[in-house]
């Protein structure tokens, strides 16, 4: 296990008892002897971008979702983005990757996006994931979780919908397991 998950995706085992982790993935954002955050990556909410940030921004045809980053904090919100020109003092969580961490972050990232920006990718969350100090460890040795270095790739896929499966088959077959599945269950 490495020392800090931070950069790592954690996927709750199906034996989880917290409905708010239910086949979840989260992007550990820190991880240190003060505790644990990451953002949940699939748990779109039925809240448009458009509509959450609508007293603040003009996002004219913005149609994407708010994401549920987890039980903590649901009123702050989180975003992960690609420019980073805006963080000047932050570093990246992967390569190309940030987490808006301070209001004027969050403000220059969505104002490039409602001018038109394209070349900003970005997923906007309310609320996080958190631990306070050894929780995680715990919940870890229960075996409550599977844990695989993030990658840029699956941070912001299309279809959250599918990142569960994708990653726990990652997880698989990097253990050695938890078996790759062949697609068929017949077979399996």
């Amino acid at each position: 296990m490495p020392k800090s998950l931070r950069a790592h995706f954690l996927m709750a085992v199906k034996g989880l008892r917290d409905p708010h982790f239910f086949k979840s993935v989260v992007l550990m954002v820190e991880d240190g002897e003060n505790g644990s955050m990451g953002l949940i990556l699939n748990q779109p909410s039925k809240t448009s971008v458009q509509e959450a940030l609508t007293d603040h921004f003009d996002l004219p045809g913005i149609k994407d979702l708010v994401y549920t980053g987890g039980p903590v904090e649901p009123s702050a919100l989180f975003i992960l983005h690609n420019a980073g020109d805006v963080e000047f003092n932050e570093q990246p969580l992967l390569p190309g990757l940030y987490v808006g961490s301070t209001a004027n972050a969050f403000q220059d990232v969505v104002q490039r996006i409602a001018d038109g920006d394209k070349d900003i990718k970005f997923r906007i969350f309310r609320g996080c994931a958190g631990w306070a100090p050894y929780q995680l460890q715990g919940e870890l040795a229960r075996g409550d979780w599977l844990t695989v270095p993030a990658t840029a790739e699956h941070v912001l896929q299309d279809d959250p919908y599918e990142l569960w499966e994708k990653l726990v088959e990652i997880a698989g077959r990097q253990s050695g397991v938890v078996p790759a599945s062949n697609g068929n269950p017949e077979l399996n």
